[in-house]
């Protein structure tokens, strides 16, 4: 990149607003440089990433990388929720050369299918077949149970960046394993402090008949309930079954104030669509878990107007690291990124700080975790820390789908902790 072509990125990029403009003109300048020195800096590690990309990987792997095994779903409902997540984590990657702390990558891929009955065989061949030194994984609760277990009875170092069983931080908590994501805890319960303050008194409740949906609609339950709110029916179907009619019949018939749900990916954009067909959501509500809208605005186009949701991560945060990391996604993916971007890109962070801390000694385990535990970690959702069962402590974002985007209207919980209710470390 010549100093044209930097001058024009640089002023091509917006000013944040009222923000910037109210401050000084020499405020402005001095902003504005370190925004651009940062774009540049990430640009650049785009393109390493790009050419890196198009090269053969080596056949032998070299002394002193560490071997990092992505056991993410690849095909099937969440298969768009497996890729952004290794994109994410790429791009943290290609930053830092390559390289978290001082030891160069490996990855090594297995497609989970979002699988729970393969789950146990595809993680033992990631920690007995390929030797990982640390997991990566993954978008299924089901899945992720079985990959937290492996991980707890081998000591392999796992992170979790989307799965939000909440036994993983909870009863299964163990040293060595951590989240950059959420509990399934979370994103409810802070929907049900929303509903109860809007004064709904009856909600029904429709999710998968799995351990993410339930522990949602709990979540939910505890904080709506807890505030005099009456959960009158709590509807399910197997996953990844799709058919709704049988359900939204039974809403309908039932006349309730509102609707909480939890749903992702293929399923969430389907059910977006039958709702608003079935012409429910003219009628009654429909708030949800942020992953009801995250990532499938694009396919629900005009049926998911108009929604709430709530989650750790929105489209328009507007602060300058958020800005900064949807350019330099943007540009290296060709896509917009969304929270499942943004967990992986943070485990590769986590993985970072943590390597940095042992010097890339794997086998200072508790140094480790010390580390993790004491970081702040700075990310495009905004900073987090981890909890004593090294779930992340974060704000809870209500957002609202406004065209494609799921905008921010307000905080609906500062630095919400999940009570890891179970976990003794």
């Amino acid at each position: 990149m010549n100093q044209n072509q930097h001058n024009k990125l640089c002023n091509s990029f917006p000013a944040q607003g009222s923000q910037v403009a109210s401050q000084g003109n020499s405020a402005v300048a001095r902003r504005s440089d370190v925004r651009c020195g940062v774009i540049t800096r990430l640009i650049l590690a785009a393109v390493a990433l790009s050419t890196a990309a198009a090269m053969p990987s080596q056949a032998q792997t070299k002394e002193g990388k560490v071997k990092v095994g992505l056991m993410l779903p690849y095909t099937g409902t969440f298969a768009a929720l497996g890729t952004a997540i290794e994109n994410g984590f790429r791009l943290h990657l290609a930053e830092h050369g390559g390289k978290l702390g001082t030891r160069e990558v490996e990855l090594v891929k297995v497609d989970d299918e979002s699988d729970p009955a393969k789950a146990t065989d595809n993680v033992n061949k990631l920690i007995k077949r390929d030797n990982v030194d640390v997991i990566i994984g993954t978008v299924h609760s089901g899945v992720a149970m079985a990959m937290a277990k492996a991980a707890k009875d081998s000591g392999t170092i796992l992170i979790v960046p989307n799965a939000g069983a909440d036994a993983v931080t909870g009863p299964m908590c163990a040293p060595n394993i951590f989240r950059s994501s959420f509990s399934n805890w979370q994103p409810g319960y802070a929907m049900g402090e929303v509903m109860a303050k809007k004064g709904y008194k009856r909600v029904v409740t429709i999710t998968w008949k799995y351990a993410a949906g339930d522990e949602s609609v709990r979540g939910f339950k505890e904080a709506y309930e807890k505030s005099g709110g009456k959960v009158i029916k709590e509807l399910s179907l197997p996953f990844p079954n799709v058919e709704f009619q049988a359900l939204l019949t039974e809403i309908a018939a039932s006349k309730p104030d509102a609707v909480y749900t939890f749903f992702a990916g293929g399923g969430a954009v389907k059910f977006v669509k039958d709702y608003a067909a079935a012409g429910l959501k003219k009628s009654i509500p429909l708030y949800g878990a942020g992953f009801l809208t995250d990532g499938t605005l694009e396919a629900q186009g005009a049926d998911a107007e108009g929604l709430f949701t709530t989650l750790h991560y929105a489209d328009s945060l507007s602060t300058a690291r958020d800005q900064v990391f949807r350019l330099a996604y943007a540009k290296t993916f060709k896509m917009q990124p969304d929270v499942y971007a943004v967990q992986g890109y943070d485990a590769a962070q986590m993985l970072g700080v943590g390597l940095g801390a042992v010097k890339g000694d794997l086998s200072r385990k508790a140094d480790f975790a010390a580390a993790l535990k004491s970081a702040r970690i700075e990310s495009p959702r905004g900073s987090f820390t981890l909890g004593s069962n090294h779930n992340p402590v974060q704000d809870v974002y209500l957002r609202q789908v406004v065209g494609k985007e799921n905008k921010v209207i307000s905080v609906a919980s500062k630095a919400l902790a999940d009570p890891g209710r179970g976990c003794k470390m």
